[in-house]
């Protein structure tokens, strides 16, 4: 079955901190934002509108916290909901990518998945993508009201989160 594509407004970056770093506030405050945390590192992806004010190459807020940040990237959210079942929907997606040579920071969510291209390709991307879907343009979103720290959801969430109990 043919993939809607949405190109979303949004200039994004890819944020390292240590794997022990808190997980900032700015990290939580725009409408697209996640973050992961593993052994060895904490990830941030956020609207590059959400990083702290830069005084140096590096946001001063978080010189300490050793942030490293790669800024430029656009995203092509998949629509959904995706099945948990379907298999190769990533795969389907990164083949004409690859054959274009345009590399990808892929990211999944509980309801879909998004392609994060270099600003400057996103455009030559969107042609490579019409191979094997329709790809149109998105709309600016509004952060979430009322979502407290920790409780956010990305852009592409369309379903509440669990209740968690209170500990």
């Amino acid at each position: 079955m043919p993939r809607t594509l949405t190109l979303l407004p949004d200039r994004l970056a890819v944020c390292r901190l240590e794997p022990e770093a808190p997980v900032p506030g700015w990290a939580l405050s725009g409408a697209f934002s996640s973050v992961t945390r593993t052994p060895g590192e904490l990830s941030v992806v956020c609207s590059e509108a959400d990083l702290p004010a830069r005084q140096s190459p590096r946001p001063a807020a978080a010189a300490a916290a050793d942030l490293r940040v790669e800024r430029g990237f656009r995203a092509f959210r998949v629509e959904g909901p995706l099945d948990f079942a379907l298999a190769g929907v990533l795969a389907g997606l990164l083949a004409p990518l690859a054959r274009a040579g345009i590399p990808v920071f892929a990211l999944s969510t509980f309801d879909t998945d998004y392609l994060l291209v270099r600003g400057a390709q996103a455009e030559e991307a969107a042609r490579a993508l019409t191979e094997v879907a329709e790809v149109r343009q998105g709309e600016r979103r509004a952060a979430p009201r009322g979502v407290p720290p920790g409780r956010a959801r990305s852009a592409g969430s369309r379903r509440p989160g669990p209740r968690l109990p209170a500990g």
